[in-house]
C-alpha cells in the first residue's frame, strides 16, 4: 500500500477528519455516506467488515444504523480516533476496532455478509490481491469506490503526497470478472474534485456542489465523474 508511514503517523489521524470533511468537505462525508448506505440497505443486522476503516466514518455510522461491524485499519492512530468517536454516539449494534492488514484478514472464508472498502483502491498497490481478500470473507456483497483516470481527478493526482491510483471502468469490470464479483450498480458522481470542495467554506461550496449534481445527470459527462461507487455481489 501506498503511503503506510505517512498514514500511520498520529498528528496526520488527529488532523484527518478536520482536513477532509470540514468546510466543503461536509458534502463529499455525506454523499460518501449515503452511497454506502445505499448499497447495503437494509443494514440492521447484518455484519459488515470495514477495511481501511481510517477514523471510523463508516464503522460508526452503520453501527448506529444497527449492524453489527468490525473496522479493521493498519494505523493503530486512525483507530484510536475511532474509538474515539464512538464513544461519542448511541450505537445500535455493535463496532470493534481491529489493527490488521488488509491484504491478509485474520477472518475465516464467509464471515461477513457485506465487506466495505472506501477510500482504498487509489492506494493499492496490487487491488486483484486484496479484491480476492475481500472476496473470501464476504458470503454476500462488496462494496468499494474508486477514482477514475479520465476525470478531473488526474489533474491534481501529482499534487497528493501520496499520488494514486486512477482506474477506468473497461479496468474495473476486468478486476470485477476476475475475482468473480458481479457488478449490481454502480454511481459516478463529482466532476469536481474533491480538492476543490475541501478548500472552500461550506457557504461556496454548496451552490457549487448543486450545480455539479445537476451537469453530472447529463449522459455525456458520466465519463468526467471524478469518483465511482460500486456495488458488487459475490458468485
Amino acid at each position: 500500500m501506498k503511503g503506510q508511514e505517512w498514514y500511520q503517523a498520529d498528528d496526520v489521524a488527529e488532523e484527518y477528519d478536520d482536513k477532509r470533511f470540514s468546510q466543503g468537505g461536509q458534502l463529499i462525508d455525506r454523499r460518501e455516506k449515503a452511497a454506502v448506505l445505499e448499497a447495503i440497505m437494509p443494514v440492521e443486522d447484518r455484519n459488515i467488515l470495514e477495511i481501511a476503516c481510517g477514523t471510523g466514518r463508516f464503522s460508526v455510522m452503520l453501527a448506529e444504523q444497527g449492524a453489527d461491524v468490525v473496522g479493521l485499519d493498519i494505523s493503530a492512530a486512525m483507530l484510536q480516533q475511532g474509538r474515539k468517536k464512538a464513544q461519542n454516539v448511541e450505537l445500535e449494534g455493535t463496532l470493534e476496532f481491529l489493527r490488521g492488514d488488509a491484504g491478509r484478514l485474520p477472518f475465516p472464508d464467509d464471515h461477513f455478509d457485506t465487506v466495505v472498502a472506501m477510500r482504498f483502491f487509489h492506494l493499492a498497490d496490487d487491488p486483484r490481491a486484496f479484491l480476492e481478500e475481500m472476496h473470501r470473507v464476504s458470503r454476500e456483497q462488496i462494496v468499494f469506490d474508486t477514482f477514475n483516470r479520465f476525470s478531473s481527478r488526474s489533474i491534481y493526482n501529482w499534487a497528493l503526497p501520496m499520488g494514486s491510483r486512477l482506474y477506468s471502468k473497461s479496468e474495473v469490470a476486468v478486476l470485477l470478472a476476475k475475482t468473480n464479483l458481479t457488478l449490481v450498480d454502480v454511481e459516478d458522481d463529482f466532476i469536481v474534485p474533491y480538492g476543490f470542495y475541501r478548500s472552500i467554506p461550506n457557504v461556496l461550496a454548496s451552490p457549487i456542489r448543486t450545480l455539479d449534481e445537476t451537469i453530472g445527470k447529463l449522459p455525456v459527462t458520466d465519463h468526467l465523474a471524478s469518483v465511482s461507487y460500486w456495488n458488487t455481489r459475490v458468485r
